[in-house]
């Protein structure tokens, strides 16, 4: 300043001319200040407060560390720019339970631009981040708020040499902080001592540790060295050489920290024993040099020879890892500081012939990391030909853990060189198990194993007994994979050569033909290459098949029969996506967050519609828009959501999708199918006496503590008092839907899910005949126990006959009756005096001498004629007919003309 120049800084110093560093984390810097506040603005009280005081960013040597509790703690620096500048730093955010979150105000308080204030997590070790700064005050914020709901603790943010560009310049240089040096003049920045040195505050070189002491890089002192143990190197296993052998090679733990001259101290075993090589793996031939190469296209081999697939079959493209002579081409290995979370040059994983282990790390909380990359995926057609069937590939591995402490064990994916998200952890020790991951896009994979034996941070080697142990790995549909065997082809769809298509969807191959066969009606295929009719299973009760069998489903209707009558659902009410939140939870400092439940009861003709969501780090994506954030599609999803009246953001902090349901099992009134039961107890009773339907799904995904993976239930209750879409309850004994994390139950009551009305759900009323009309209404049973369907017959009117109708004509034939029965009576009378006379002559006839002729009766008539009087009364004629007769045979002179014979049987002479 005294000579208005500048001026390089000496050996020793540093400077950065218009800027500052900070690098130096003993303590807090001056100019910085360190906040926190309780995250729930509106409920805030005293105690909550103090609850948070120590909830701050903490320096940690080398760099400052944030909070892990439910506290926002903010880091600040207030900083006036000459001239335009850059602030930037390193960041270490590995766990996605914390929202980090960086930002600048300048004099009018107003924050930058929104798209950079979301902080990313980071994928390998440290990431530099860089933000523009205007000239005049700028404020600088580092806030940080955690989330841990399911009472893990999250790992902190870790922030370390913040540079700031654009103030005044200097005045003065900076002295290099110990474990540093600079060895020229005009240095902008010290250099790190080296492994094995050491260097004090402003040094200009780095001084050598003695022979019995050991430092590491950028270290300001020495240690003293201990004695070797067991633990303190590993064996490994040479590559074979030409006459198929290995050696067992022992090598020192790197860094090696440990002296082999003290007394007790264990000395290195020799190495050089030799052995027979493991086989090659699957897929591989062995060649004249003992190396593992793969087997070319259209060819298979067990390890031995590769040979050709016969005609009609195509290899079974994979990678399969059971023999670990070498690591294979597309695996890495390294080791994750635990300490200051820099990659080291070091190997994590040692091969060991049937298994793959942990290595000795430089410390015990190290993270020891294995990742295999697979450039993509060649799924069988079938699959390619429905879009939820999105199974392209599995990975199974099997493994095992042996731990005397918290050691950890994590298995993370990543795609498209995106961020590893973890998807299983196994802590302590755990046996020989396996486990399977679904592969559900093709993409460019990683897959990730990562080893911590403690997260202590005690430099060391105490645990080195504790290992994690691969024993095999395989991957199916992989592109450029190798092939273990070859599988039949269908023959009307096979290319000349080894190589082939499998059958259109929805068919199976005949073994003996080889033909394509078309699975039978509501049946799915089991297997992406399937072969035989066992290859199509049966769908579950109440759902069919779509028309490539890829999946079951359930249209929105449903049909039970009962003894008495048979019941039609008709759930299209239902079939839109409905969200459901459980009760209130808090954390230990009382942070409120809720269990979200999003569901599609029916999907759309199989295709899930319940989205979930992960936009932690992503809060800057407008809702609706996934973009770069996690998602998850299923029937049943859940997510944790911390509500924005918490947050104090703009959004809610949705977190940690899962999914609970991926394909419907059935749909049903039983209380239990495939081992998934809803237990009726969870709920209140149905009140109605009809039974409910259930609707059973289950997940994919298998979690340590759900083996054979999730299961959800939807009740689906029939109740009139709610119209559609109704409401959704979880089980009163369960506020989160779950008793155990495996199973979730949930209870949809809707007037939409009654039984559709039938010709049974109502009866006729007949009213009386009222002016010759009578009405027939029809109404329904009560209580009424249907929705839709049917509707009530209208009202029917009829033509009716009064009582005073009906006396009238009973009583005019009542009469008719009478008079005829008189008539009757006289005739009969009348008929019954004539055969008395017939009787009483007959009885005077009788009494003469057979030889005495009868008196005659009267004059001139003749024997068998009646008297005229009767002759006219009774005869057969009618009326009418007598009277004619009687006027016809009159003479002129009144008497009647009566016929004779004469004696000689001559004419007839009228006398």
């Amino acid at each position: 300043m005294k000579d208005q120049a500048c001026k390089p800084c000496a050996e020793g110093r540093y400077s950065l001319g218009t800027g500052i560093r900070f690098d130096e984390w003993d303590e807090l810097p001056h100019g910085f200040a360190s906040l926190s506040t309780n995250i729930e603005i509106e409920d805030s009280t005293t105690d909550s407060t103090e609850n948070c005081t120590s909830s701050k960013w903490v320096p940690l040597g080398d760099y400052i560390s944030s909070n892990t509790d439910e506290c926002t703690a903010t880091l600040m620096y207030a900083v006036n720019l000459k001239q335009s500048g850059t602030v930037n730093f390193e960041y270490y955010y590995p766990d996605s339970s914390i929202i980090f979150e960086f930002f600048v105000q300048n004099d009018q308080c107003q924050p930058n631009a929104d798209d950079s204030r979301w902080m990313k997590t980071t994928e390998k070790g440290w990431e530099f981040h860089s933000v523009e700064l205007n000239r005049g005050n700028n404020v600088l914020y580092w806030r940080t708020t955690a989330f841990s709901v399911w009472s893990k603790v999250s790992k902190p943010v870790l922030v370390r040499n913040i540079a700031i560009t654009g103030v005044a310049y200097t005045s003065e240089c900076f002295p290099c902080k110990p474990g540093t040096y600079a060895d020229q003049k005009g240095s902008s920045c010290c250099k790190l001592c080296p492994a094995n040195s050491y260097s004090n505050k402003g040094e200009t070189s780095c001084h050598q540790c003695d022979a019995d002491k050991y430092s590491e890089k950028g270290s300001s002192t020495c240690r003293v060295r201990p004695a070797c143990t067991d633990k303190d190197y590993f064996y490994t296993h040479t590559a074979c050489d030409a006459s198929g052998e290995t050696q067992l090679m022992y090598k020192w733990a790197q860094p090696k920290i440990c002296s082999e001259d003290l007394e007790g101290a264990v000395k290195l075993p020799a190495s050089g024993m030799k052995t027979r090589c493991p086989p090659c793996n699957p897929g591989f031939f062995k060649t004249n040099s003992s190396t593992c190469e793969p087997c070319p296209y259209g060819s298979y081999s067990n390890g031995s020879d590769c040979s050709h697939c016969p005609a009609g079959t195509e290899p079974a493209v994979g990678f399969e890892y059971k023999w670990w002579n070498t690591l294979p081409t597309n695996m890495e290995t390294t080791v994750l500081s635990g300490i200051n979370f820099e990659y080291k040059g070091m190997t994590g994983w040692e091969v060991a012939g049937d298994h793959i282990y942990t290595a000795v790390g430089a410390s015990d909380n190290d993270f020891m990391i294995l990742t295999l990359v697979v450039p993509g995926f060649r799924p069988p057609q079938s699959v390619m030909a429905d879009t939820e069937n999105k199974e392209v590939a599995r990975i199974t591995f099997v493994f095992e853990t042996i731990c005397s402490v918290n050691c950890e064990l994590y298995f993370m994916v990543g795609m498209n060189s995106r961020t590893n998200s973890p998807v299983e952890t196994w802590r302590g020790s755990k046996g020989k198990q396996s486990y399977t991951y679904i592969i559900e896009e093709n993409a460019t994979m990683s897959f990730t194993w990562a080893f911590q034996r403690t997260t202590f941070h005690e430099t060391g080697r105490k645990y080195t007994n504790d290992v994690a142990k691969i024993y095999s790995i395989n991957v199916t549909n992989v592109v450029d994979g190798v092939a273990s065997y070859c599988r039949p082809c269908a023959l009307e769809a096979s290319d000349i050569g080894s190589s082939c298509t499998s059958c259109p969807a929805g068919y199976y191959i005949d073994r003996d033909s080889g033909t394509c066969r078309s699975c039978p009606p509501n049946t799915v295929l089991k297997a992406h290459q399937p072969y035989g009719a066992q290859a199509c299973m049966t769908c579950g009760p109440g759902t069919k098949s779509n028309k490539i069998h890829s999946l079951c489903y359930n249209d929105c209707t449903f049909s039970v029969s009962t003894p008495t009558r048979t019941f039609d659902y008709n759930f299209l009410a239902l079939e839109n996506t409905v969200s459901l939140a459980g009760g209130p939870s808090f954390t230990s400092k009382g942070l409120k967050y809720f269990h979200h439940f999003t569901l599609s009861l029916c999907g759309n003709q199989g295709k899930k519609m319940s989205v979930c969501t992960d936009n932690v780090t992503d809060l800057r994506i407008p809702e609706g828009e996934s973009g770069f954030s996690k998602s998850i599609t299923a029937y049943v999803c859940q997510a944790v959501i911390i509500p924005p009246e918490v947050t104090g953001y703009k959004a809610g902090v949705s977190s940690q999708p899962v999914s609970l349901a991926d394909r419907l099992i059935g749909v049903t009134t039983d209380m239990t199918l495939d081992g998934i039961t809803s237990p009726a107890e969870l709920f209140h009773p149905e009140p109605l006496g009809i039974p409910d339907v259930i609707f059973f799904y289950r997940s994919n995904d298998v979690t340590q503590s759900c083996s054979s993976g999730r299961s959800t239930t939807i009740r689906v209750r029939c109740s009139l008092l709610k119209p559609a879409p109704g409401s959704l309850s979880l089980p009163s004994t369960c506020s989160d839907g779950t008793c155990d994390g495996c199973n979730f139950h949930f209870l949809w009551e809707s007037a939409a899910a009654c039984p559709l009305c039938s010709a049974a759900d109502y009866h006729a009323i007949v009213s009386s005949c009222v002016a010759g009309i009578q009405k027939t209404t029809y109404v329904w049973r009560e209580p009424k126990l249907c929705s839709g369907g049917v509707s009530l017959p209208e009202q029917r009117v009829t033509i009716c006959k009064t009582i005073d109708f009906w006396l009238k004509v009973g009583i005019s034939a009542g009469t008719c009756t009478a008079i005829l029965l008189t008539v009757l009576t006289c005739y009969f009378w009348k008929k019954n005096q004539k055969l008395e006379y017939k009787y009483s002559k007959l009885v005077m006839n009788a009494t003469l001498k057979d030889c005495d002729l009868p008196a005659a009766d009267s004059c001139a008539i003749m024997e068998g004629e009646d008297v005229e009087d009767d002759l006219i009364f009774t005869s057969k004629k009618s009326l009418f007919g007598k009277i004619r007769s009687f006027t016809s045979k009159r003479t002129p002179d009144g008497f009647d003309s009566v016929p004779l014979k004469t004696s000689s049987g001559g004419p007839d002479m009228d006398l």
